[in-house]
């Protein structure tokens, strides 16, 4: 399945992880493989955020930022490498109401996929752990 790669932080590339997008955050890569998608019912084009080695809390911004302006039922992989990713993302997904679907098996690094939700509930952009107000 291709995907389009939105850059969180600068990040260091493995050695398979070479950004195939030249910065451009928007393209698509068909890199991983998989076919790409058509209008015959395959899966929708994830939406691919790489953190690289941002802290979560960094992380959490960038994803909270992107997720508004995706329709509701888009994909979103996230690359992850600061160790509380494993935690931090399905807590987030917990408080935002968008569904979390688990880790992306057969990826170079860390992979954790969501699902955009029409029924979020907003939280505070720029410390999106929290509800506006609190």
């Amino acid at each position: 399945m291709s995907h389009r790669q939105v850059n969180a932080a600068p990040a260091t590339p493995g050695p398979t992880d070479a950004d195939p997008t030249n910065g451009n955050p928007a393209t698509l890569d068909p890199a991983d493989g998989d076919p790409p998608d058509g209008d015959d019912g395959s899966p929708a084009v994830p939406v691919v955020l790489d953190g690289g080695d941002a802290r979560c809390v960094l992380l959490l911004i960038q994803l909270a930022r992107l997720v508004t302006g995706l329709e509701a039922g888009t994909v979103v992989h996230v690359i992850a490498t600061d160790p509380a990713a494993p935690l931090d993302l399905p807590a987030w997904c917990h408080l935002t109401c968008h569904p979390y679907l688990g880790p992306v098996p057969g990826r170079n690094r860390p992979t954790y996929a969501l699902q955009v939700s029409g029924q979020a509930r907003p939280m505070d952009p720029g410390a999106p752990w929290r509800r506006p107000g609190s």
